[in-house]
């Protein structure tokens, strides 16, 4: 029940948001969602495994000093899906300073919150001489949501003791979020890699946040908080606060669409256990239905309508950068294998969409192909007929033909359509989200401005370093800042359902597009 008519007409919303929180009591349930307070207090805040930093990464509630909460406003904020898009997800955010009693509300109008939810506290302290920054303590905030509606929209304030978005006067620091359909459904999604901090990557953000997208995807190298990328503790120029400068960037997009990173070579922050992701572990809370969410925590899957995607960490078979080589002992590639499986045969998916960072298949004069990517996952991604594989690592566009063992199975000019079932996978890099461009051998070539080159040279990184190699594969070249957008169409089954994917420009120009077309179940 809301405000009568006509009261509401006479009054402003932060009044009507005072009448309806003094005349309604939030001790039952979020009204008009499935949300109960019992379901997400109860089972909501799941801590997951205590990660360790260079002074370890504690968890639980604030225990602040005292501190004037309402001088301290939270930012940082982003989303990210539980294992079910569809009833589960995710808010993140940050705090400058340790504050008391952090919580989260959660309602279906913004002038119906539940009651405060406490969240979970991860601190990552970084002691001087870590890099390139003084002594460091950060303070990251989650709250895991579950019982959720599907394809609901969902408000949410963040805060403390001392700053309650619930306020009249702090309604407007509210974001919301909405749950997967239940239902097959269009939808839109993005996606990039390597954006860091800087003005091309703000460019992107706004880019990305008017084509409406469903989630994000960020194919690795997200904050380069380590510039260096080794993963080693001799990396020099490391600097924790990056993150916080990335966070506050991102927040106009991730504070409403679901921001889902798998993890680079620049993720690797060895100073935090294990594997260099201690750090990362205690920024992102993502879906724990991996193999190893101790060493391997940017691997995971969801779905949502119609399509799978999977996250994998090529660090872990990366040639070039072995810093994590072989650290999940051959379990990634199982759980790969397994998962594949499990939704090629699932009546509920069409489409699999696979990213990570380094690249299958890329003639960047930088980084190019990575053969442990090649020897490990390529085959895999063949045999269950992969929809979409998604890189980043070199900073650039660049689009295959159809592939399959390494060789060119059917040419796809700007505009053509590929049949994954017969035909083989098609591969995007999609790494010119902000950091610094690198070059190719080879012309530019894209839509409006083609220059077909059927022989590119280019090498692959395998264990005994650099191989030279010719290829024919390198379809659609693009030098400059730009992000990939992906429609999802579902059909009747029998029918044709298509994923169609489109290279977007910094401009806003298009420079790529083609289509995935296969039989829906």
């Amino acid at each position: 029940m809301g405000v009568p008519e006509k009261l509401a007409a006479r009054m402003s919303m932060a009044e009507q948001h005072e009448y309806l929180r003094a005349r309604f009591s939030r001790r039952t349930m979020i009204r008009g969602g499935a949300v109960t307070l019992g379901a997400v207090a109860g089972g909501a805040f799941v801590p997951g495994a205590t990660a360790q930093a260079a002074v370890p990464t504690q968890r639980g509630s604030s225990s602040a000093e005292s501190v004037d909460g309402a001088l301290v406003a939270p930012f940082g904020r982003h989303l990210a899906w539980g294992n079910d898009p569809r009833t589960e997800i995710t808010v993140s955010w940050q705090v400058p300073v340790a504050v008391q009693k952090p919580f989260i509300r959660v309602g279906a109008h913004p002038w119906d919150l539940s009651r405060k939810i406490e969240a979970e506290v991860r601190t990552l302290h970084t002691p001087a001489g870590v890099g390139a920054g003084g002594d460091h303590t950060q303070y990251y905030l989650h709250a895991q949501l579950t019982h959720l509606r599907p394809g609901r929209t969902y408000y949410y304030g963040v805060g403390h003791q001392g700053f309650d978005p619930a306020e009249p006067h702090l309604l407007g620091t509210l974001g919301t979020f909405t749950t997967a359909p239940a239902h097959k459904a269009p939808f839109t999604f993005t996606a990039f890699g390597d954006e860091g901090v800087g003005y091309h990557g703000l460019a992107n953000n706004a880019l990305i946040l008017g084509q409406n997208p469903a989630f994000h995807l960020h194919a690795g190298d997200i904050a380069y908080g380590d510039p260096a990328g080794q993963g080693k503790t001799t990396d020099t120029g490391f600097d924790s606060r990056t993150w916080d400068q990335f966070l506050h960037q991102t927040e106009s997009v991730a504070k409403q669409v679901p921001w889902m990173p798998s993890y680079g070579n620049h993720d690797m922050e060895a100073w935090y256990s294990p594997g260099g992701y201690g750090g990362e572990d205690a920024r992102w809370t993502l879906p724990d239905n991996g193999p190893d969410r101790e060493n391997l925590p940017g691997v995971y899957s969801f779905s949502y309508g119609n399509t799978a995607v999977i996250s994998l960490d090529a660090n872990d078979v990366s040639f070039e950068i072995p810093a994590n080589l072989g650290i999940s002992g051959g379990t990634q590639t199982k759980w790969l294998e397994t998962q594949l499986k499990r939704y090629r045969a699932s009546k509920d998916i069409d489409f699999i969409v696979v990213f990570f960072h380094h690249c299958a298949y890329c003639t960047s004069v930088a980084h190019a192909s990575e053969g442990g990517v090649r020897q490990e996952w390529v085959p895999l991604f063949e045999k269950y007929t992969v929809d979409l594989v998604i890189n980043g690592h070199n900073h650039q566009y660049e689009r295959t033909d159809v592939i399959k063992g390494d060789k060119v199975t059917k040419k796809l000019p700007i505009g053509g359509t590929a049949y994954p079932e017969t035909e083989g996978v098609v591969y995007v890099t999609a790494g010119a989200a902000g950091r610094s461009l690198y070059a190719f051998t080879a012309p530019d070539s894209y839509e409006g401005h083609e220059h077909e080159t059927d022989s590119v040279a280019s090498f692959v990184n395998t264990k005994d370093g650099k191989v030279n190699e010719t290829v024919g594969w390198s379809r659609v070249r693009y030098l400059d800042y730009s992000f990939l957008r992906v429609d999802v169409t579902p059909a009747p089954r029998g029918r044709q359902t298509t994923l169609t994917v489109s290279g977007i420009a910094e401009t806003g120009n298009r420079i790529d597009h083609f289509t995935v077309s296969r039989r829906a179940k």
